[in-house]
């Protein structure tokens, strides 16, 4: 028997976003500012919105020995956990730019990142927006981490 999985998201315009999310969009922009990336040129940020009000940020951080980099979105997860550990995280933005600048289409997490903000928005109890960013000022809105990996392997699995 074959089956579909079907996920909802909404591609707007930034002009449609609350002061509130273009500022962390806008924060995901400049957290590319810090990113390391001499090897594969990909430059992303990522920017954490808490329910404090507070914004984490991270980029990727490439290594000569590639498996020890890493991504944007977990190094904004990590900074979350070192400066504000009991926040939840209401919502995360991405952006990535190309090597001369340019703001390039909307990229989703990898799997590994969809993994761990899947293990946030599990261990919080609250699902986390998220707001892929790229060029024309166009967004992809998520409505949670559940939608970007609908196979999803959790804690469930130790519980039985």
């Amino acid at each position: 028997m074959k089956k579909s999985i079907h996920i909802n998201f909404e591609v707007v315009h930034s002009g449609e976003l609350s002061d509130e999310i273009n500022a962390l969009i806008v924060a995901s922009e400049m957290a590319v500012i810090t990113s390391h990336a001499p090897y594969s040129k990909f430059h992303v940020g990522a920017a954490l919105l808490l329910d404090n009000g507070k914004i984490v940020k991270g980029s990727n951080q490439e290594n000569a020995s590639f498996p020890i980099g890493f991504c944007a979105e977990r190094t904004a997860l990590s900074g979350k956990i070192a400066v504000a550990p009991n926040a939840k995280v209401e919502a995360i933005a991405i952006s990535v730019l190309s090597e001369s600048g340019k703001i390039l289409p909307p990229i989703p997490p990898c799997g590994m990142c969809r993994q761990a903000l899947l293990e946030e928005e599990t261990k919080q109890n609250q699902p986390i927006k998220v707001y892929l960013s790229g060029n024309d000022q166009q967004v992809i809105v998520i409505d949670t981490i559940k939608d970007l990996l609908p196979f999803q392997f959790n804690g469930s699995i130790f519980n039985e």
